[in-house]
């Protein structure tokens, strides 16, 4: 049963939708592929997201989900649905969305990729390295799609998305224009516990490190209610990332519903990210 009503708590800040797909017609559904990746048997599940006629022209804009503590939640997970509010900001606006599920998470399946480790000692700059390599390989691969919009790719992550957002922007690929980071993070709420992280320091570090090599611009938006990455620890690490070279604009946003950690796909949270979003992207 704790199991479970954890779950209900995780999938809306993972970008869960509570739409049924058999309820939308096939383009609000959009199209679901398997993106080739030459490190991914199978490939990677995707769901695309179109812009609606007569939208202005846009970008190819990546999402990227998060990661729930819990094992046993990831294959059941899914990508967000084209009629989720995060979604429906960016097609609006003209862009094609790409939500792509990584290595060990829903459709996509396989081996499970992205741990960091033991508590007491993590390495997350190896698994944020782990989290780009699957966001990089689907962007080529959306890139290389009759009808993808020409230019670099606009990457967004939430969570543990966000945190492989950064690691990609260590890397400074020619495929990627633009990074926001939706609270990202790894290694937070411990035992469900909030505000408890794995050794927050070496999450600092690993932040300064990204940030030694990035040069690609990032915004980061964080909730001062976020029980995964608490204001002070998203301070600190955009600190670190700064202060070793990387761009970036922090903006930390008023308390949102229970947890502002879902900020980015909760409801009504576009209205408090879109025009920080909006402002960056032009």
């Amino acid at each position: 049963m704790r199991r479970l009503a954890a779950a209900a708590l995780l999938l809306p800040l993972l970008g869960a939708c509570a739409i049924a797909e058999s309820d939308l017609s096939a383009g609000q559904a959009g199209e679901t592929v398997r993106l080739a990746a030459a490190h991914v048997p199978g490939g990677l599940y995707t769901r695309i997201c179109a812009p609606p006629p007569g939208a202005p022209p846009g970008h190819l804009v990546l999402v990227n989900h998060g990661s729930p503590g819990d094992a046993a939640i990831r294959p059941a997970m899914r990508p967000a649905s084209c009629q989720s509010e995060a979604v429906r900001w960016f097609t609006a606006r003209g862009h094609l969305v790409a939500l792509p599920m990584r290595r060990g998470y829903g459709l996509t399946g396989g081996t499970w990729a992205e741990g960091y480790g033991p508590c007491a000692a993590p390495d997350y700059a190896r698994a944020g390295r782990e989290t780009a390599r699957d966001i990089l390989a689907a962007t080529r691969a959306m890139q290389a799609r009759p009808g993808t919009p020409p230019g670099p790719a606009i990457i967004v992550g939430q969570s543990a998305g966000g945190w492989g957002a950064l690691a990609l922007a260590a890397e400074n690929p020619g495929e990627v224009a633009r990074i926001v980071n939706m609270a990202g993070g790894r290694g937070g709420r411990q035992n469900d516990q909030p505000d408890s992280v794995c050794r927050p320091e070496s999450l600092v570090q690993a932040a300064g490190g990204f940030g030694a090599t990035a040069r690609i611009p990032t915004l980061w938006i964080y909730a001062e209610n976020d029980s995964f990455f608490a204001p002070g620890l998203a301070r600190a690490m955009a600190g670190a990332y700064r202060v070793a070279g990387g761009p970036l604009t922090l903006r930390q946003k008023p308390a949102f519903g229970r947890d502002g950690h879902g900020l980015f796909f909760g409801q009504g949270g576009s209205a408090i990210w879109g025009p920080e979003v909006e402002a960056f992207l032009r």
